[in-house]
């Protein structure tokens, strides 16, 4: 089950019987629009605060991959969920609601690979037969904690990312409902990387050593070559992020085909998008990945991916306590059966 030092091996192969994915109506205009379940067509989405919105993402999300699977919530055993409000708070809400034993976890913008390595761990040695995992963010209520209320109307720098509106959930399951689904076969769970910078604006550069440095271990610990993979996805590195991440794979002696290394972050949105560096947030990866990575697998355009979610461990206190930004990385294969 572990190899190397930081890896595990799912010789059970857990599935990903089913996911769903909501979205803001910046997504709705986005690049990614036609993988996405739900869409609203405003951030409150009926409800009178942003952080209340939020929780909306994650329930449809949710539920829309229990629809899809045609499972009842009362036959899954655990439900594990993120996000990057305090506390993780429109994720407790949302374990309120759909009332499944529940695991909050935190891992910033790497919440969404945190809990699907969990999640696969979990199935893979027998501790359930359903366990549905996810991640969220909502624009305005990220926005206001981490930076300036979007109210404010502050300019960003061409460092800055912007914040999805979105959540991602998928059912992973110990049974296999036919040929052709998708599997987790591995994860590789980060270390925290904190070279010392401190400007929020530029999460990108921040999270690229940590990203770099999972994926190293991950080869390592797998004995794999990067060719192993028809993509390798970094969660929201942004332009800058995943160019400095190359940079510091090809240091490291792993050289990846350029056109296989990708970005959820510069996947969401369209090139006329103001987005600065590209988007960000713990319902980015999520998004990506449980809706347009996973049908293009089904589709036939992947075989194998490595999704390697990162994440900015930072916070209000942190940032004002004049911190710098701590960050992690974590990694999980998926391959169709």
């Amino acid at each position: 089950m572990l190899k190397g030092k930081q890896s595990w091996v799912f010789q059970n192969l857990p599935v990903i019987a089913a996911s769903g994915v909501s979205g803001g109506p910046f997504e709705a205009n986005g690049n990614l629009s036609e993988d996405f379940d739900v869409l609203h067509d405003d951030l409150w989405m009926g409800e009178d605060s942003y952080e209340k919105a939020h929780r909306v993402l994650l329930e449809e999300a949710g539920q829309t991959a229990l629809n899809k699977a045609n499972v009842q919530k009362e036959d899954v055993h655990f439900y594990i969920a993120g996000d990057l409000i305090n506390q993780i708070t429109p994720s407790s809400l949302s374990a309120r609601t759909i009332q499944i034993p529940y695991f909050g976890v935190f891992g910033a913008c790497s919440t969404s690979m945190e809990g699907l390595a969990l999640a696969s761990f979990i199935v893979n040695y027998g501790g359930a037969d359903y366990v549905l995992t996810g991640a969220s963010s909502h624009n305005a209520a990220v926005e206001k904690q981490f930076r300036y209320p979007t109210e404010y109307g502050g300019q960003k720098p061409p460092t800055a990312q912007w914040t999805v509106t979105g959540a991602g959930a998928a059912l992973i399951s110990a049974k296999a409902a036919g040929p052709n689904l998708p599997v987790t076969t591995s994860a590789t769970i980060g270390k925290v990387i904190d070279m010392g910078l401190t400007d929020p604006f530029n999460m990108g550069g921040a999270m690229a050593p940590a990203a770099a440095d999972t994926i190293t271990a991950h080869f390592k610990d797998m004995q794999l070559d990067p060719s192993h993979y028809d993509l390798i996805v970094t969660g929201d590195l942004g332009r800058i992020g995943q160019e400095t991440t190359y940079e510091l794979l090809l240091n490291n002696g792993l050289k990846i085909d350029r056109e296989k290394f990708k970005d959820c972050g510069l996947m969401i949105y369209k090139e006329d998008q103001p987005v600065q560096s590209g988007g960000s947030g713990a319902g980015c990866s999520a998004a990506v990945l449980y809706g347009h990575l996973l049908n293009q697998m089904k589709q036939g355009a992947y075989r194998r991916i490595l999704v390697v979610a990162t994440g900015a461990l930072l916070s209000p206190l942190t940032f004002q306590q004049s911190e710098s930004i701590p960050c992690i990385a974590h990694a999980v294969s998926i391959e169709m059966t």
